[in-house]
């Protein structure tokens, strides 16, 4: 299979054009497989959920709301606006590769905008919050390790309460980030090459090979990206998921399912009184 379609510049040197489309196919493929295997896997392999052991003394428990919350407004409001943006972007972007013709340069290029705005927005925003909260810290990696122990047979202790966001969480949005920055920046790159009311068209900007290196990263990222949405999606209705999925639209999730799947000691949450309270959490093995 080609990843990359080449041709002839006008001086007779062979320079990439964009990436190759057949791997439209791949992508969804990918992403069906991935929702299979996943499904299977919890079906049959998994067994129950068996959590190590984090009790927490009564008063403290009760002092947790019965809402916790997860996400605030604004933060609700860029994932929902990105998501529109970003399914915008990819039925524009593949629609006409598949033989669905229509006026898809102004609306591609319009959600491109629309999706560079949110995520400046959401880079700003997260440091107003807590941004080391989606990267991996070192309990994830040794929870990972035991896990992986788990699954090949061999014994370790019982997996570790998540912190506000499980490793896989913070492993998709390493991936999600990569992938949105490849696109966006070339992107923003490629409407010199059409008029908009934010460029003038200047397609001499840069030289064939690399307008076409462009192009390629570009289709790439967008092609990976339909996989990863789809993964996002299923994820998100899958019903042990649906209260992580509601509180995206509501900003809170019930304090049982916040005590089932997180640790207190290591996501602290508001407390009835308007405090925050801090539970101690044990970093042994």
């Amino acid at each position: 299979m080609r990843f990359i379609t080449w041709a002839t510049d006008p001086w007779g040197r062979h320079v990439p054009i964009h990436a190759a489309w057949d791997l439209i196919g791949a992508a969804v493929i990918a992403g069906f497989a991935f929702m299979i295997v996943h499904a299977l896997y919890v079906a049959i392999v998994a067994g129950p959920k068996a959590f190590q052991k984090n009790e927490l003394p009564k008063p403290m428990e009760a002092a947790i709301p019965e809402r916790v919350p997860r996400h605030s407004l604004a933060a609700r409001l860029f994932h929902w606006i990105m998501a529109l943006a970003m399914f915008t972007l990819l039925f524009t972007a593949f629609l006409p590769k598949v033989g669905v013709q229509f006026n898809w340069v102004l609306y591609h290029w319009i959600a491109g905008v629309v999706l560079t705005v949110s995520i400046v927005f959401h880079i700003v925003h997260s440091f107003f919050m807590d941004p080391w909260s989606i990267w991996p810290d070192k309990t994830d990696v040794r929870d990972a390790m035991r896990r992986t122990l788990r699954f090949m047979g061999k014994p370790a202790p019982p997996p570790e309460r998540f912190a506000k966001y499980p490793l896989e969480n913070k492993f998709y949005h390493l991936v999600i980030v990569l992938a949105g920055l490849a696109v966006t920046v070339t992107g923003l790159f490629m409407m010199k090459r059409i008029q908009t009311v934010f460029f003038t068209r200047n397609p001499y900007l840069f030289s064939d090979m690399t307008w076409g290196l462009m192009y390629v990263l570009h289709g790439l990222a967008g092609i990976g990206l339909i996989a990863l949405v789809m993964m996002h999606v299923y994820m998100g209705i899958r019903p042990e998921k649906l209260p992580i999925t509601k509180s995206m639209i509501f900003g809170w999730m019930s304090r049982d399912f916040y005590l089932e799947e997180h640790d207190p000691g290591r996501w602290v949450v508001k407390q009835s009184t308007g405090k925050k309270r801090g539970y101690a959490a044990s970093d042994a093995d």
